[in-house]
């Protein structure tokens, strides 16, 4: 079985000065993996899909802890905003976790998975509107930096797996630590045992 890369901020060597461009980027790594695993088969669909569920996972995660924080604070009507998103989140995390359990073999995996990029899509845009770009026009590039190291440091920490419920800022520091050790265990133990 081959090592499992994921991209994660930062893996691109951009320097990462600004948030907003750091998250697009990874908007578009989604979309890349999105169509790795519909175009593969077989081991490299396991892969590919494994990739996929680490980078949303971790992604997610960032955006929780540093992005929806923020636009609470500093955005008109950010409270529902982030409402709205968390809401698209916890729904493409049930999917996920269900899709997670499956084998990528499974007849009704496709399915599904294309419905999740649908879902995951059509969450990325109204991130980009309804987020990203008041964030930029919110504040300045010295917290556009500083908010894009927190979105770093908090990927490095994430758990690698979905966990629908865990939606907040506040879950996440709970939580985060010990389903990232549980998650990065799975992961060990499932390229130990290889496929599914």
């Amino acid at each position: 079985m081959s090592e499992l890369h994921t991209p994660q901020a930062g893996d691109d060597q951009a320097p990462d000065t600004d948030v907003v461009a750091l998250l697009m980027r990874q908007h578009g790594d989604i979309r890349n993996l999105f169509d790795e695993v519909e175009r593969s088969e077989g081991e490299e669909r396991r892969d590919a899909f494994r990739r996929l569920v680490r980078l949303l996972a971790v992604h997610e995660t960032a955006e929780e802890e540093v992005v929806h924080p923020f636009v609470r604070r500093a955005v008109s009507g950010g409270a529902q905003v982030v409402e709205d998103r968390l809401a698209e989140e916890k729904a493409a995390k049930e999917t996920l976790s269900v899709l997670d359990e499956m084998d990528t073999d499974d007849p009704t995996f496709m399915p599904q998975l294309m419905k999740l990029r649908t879902d995951v899509q059509e969450h990325a845009r109204a991130e980009e509107r309804y987020e990203f770009s008041h964030i930029r026009r919110s504040t300045d590039v010295t917290n556009l930096a500083a908010m894009a190291k927190a979105v770093k440091a908090a990927e490095a920490m994430a758990p690698t797996r979905p966990h629908p419920g865990v939606e907040s800022g506040a879950a996440n520091v709970a939580l985060g630590p010990v389903a990232a050790l549980m998650d990065r265990t799975k992961d060990a133990v499932r390229k130990a045992m290889g496929p599914p």
